[in-house]
């Protein structure tokens, strides 16, 4: 992906980047700012159109967004004038699902992500770990086959953010979808992708994938007990290691 620039000039953001993703992986996406994580995700998503290359799903190009592919942003992004409810609910009504089956499966979601109390609530009175229970439901409602997480839970508070890593592993093993999750946490990189790429800038590419057991471990164990497992500390301390030297090479570079 190279973007241009006024005057002529362009930045190469991503170069080479290729894999595949299997059906049902959880994959975290972990690198410096600048590294074209994000670009990655909207390319994938269907919001950016690659400058070379493709990005095949289920045998047919993406060339825009689809229903396919499920997007949860920061930000819940969701409609602060509705309720939990309706919220959850909008995407079905908007294909014309009837009424019973999305109440049906509003109520399942609702059960699933702990909010089953908080239905007729508008969006403003929850809290921030509270929302983005709330966009995670809502993107499960359309049944994508992929689930798509730019920093998801990074405007959340330490406990808060904890609990809900709890959660994306629970519906992860519950629904079996895929999911791809951007994160500049490495701790939640490593709790969170069962495969873990590091990119490195610039410009942005795979510098190194790893196959990691702590997501399955978090499935049935509690996070914090996963944490002080000493091959987590290892990695963990790896992984930061390689990060801050291309944040110092980066900063040596504007130098």
């Amino acid at each position: 992906m190279t973007f241009s620039l006024p005057g002529g000039n362009s930045i190469e953001a991503l170069k080479d980047v290729s894999l595949d993703l299997a059906e049902g992986e959880l994959m975290s996406v972990l690198g410096p700012s600048g590294c074209g994580k994000t670009t990655l995700l909207n390319i994938v998503a269907g919001f950016l159109a690659p400058t070379g290359g493709q990005v095949i799903l289920n045998g047919q190009e993406v060339t825009g967004p689809g229903p396919e592919r499920g997007m949860v942003f920061q930000q819940g992004a969701l409609f602060e004038w509705m309720t939990v409810r309706k919220n959850v609910g909008f995407g079905p009504a908007m294909k014309g699902v009837a009424a019973p089956k999305i109440k049906q499966r509003v109520d399942e979601l609702l059960e699933i992500v702990g909010l089953h109390d908080f239905g007729e609530k508008a969006v403003y009175e929850l809290s921030g770990g509270m929302q983005q229970r709330v966009a995670l439901a809502r993107c499960l409602a359309n049944d994508p086959d992929v689930i798509l997480m730019d920093e998801p839970l990074g405007a959340l508070d330490a406990l808060t953010r904890e609990k809900m890593q709890g959660l994306v592993l629970k519906l992860w093993k519950e629904t079996g979808k895929t999911i791809i999750l951007i994160t500049h946490s490495v701790e939640e990189a490593l709790l969170l992708g069962e495969r873990l790429l590091v990119m490195a800038p610039r410009p942005g590419r795979i510098h190194k994938e790893y196959r990691l057991p702590f997501a399955e471990m978090g499935v049935a164990t509690d996070l914090r007990d996963v944490k002080k497992r000493q091959d987590y500390g290892d990695k963990r301390e790896e992984i930061l290691e390689m990060i801050w030297e291309m944040e110092e090479e980066i900063m040596g570079r504007k130098e």
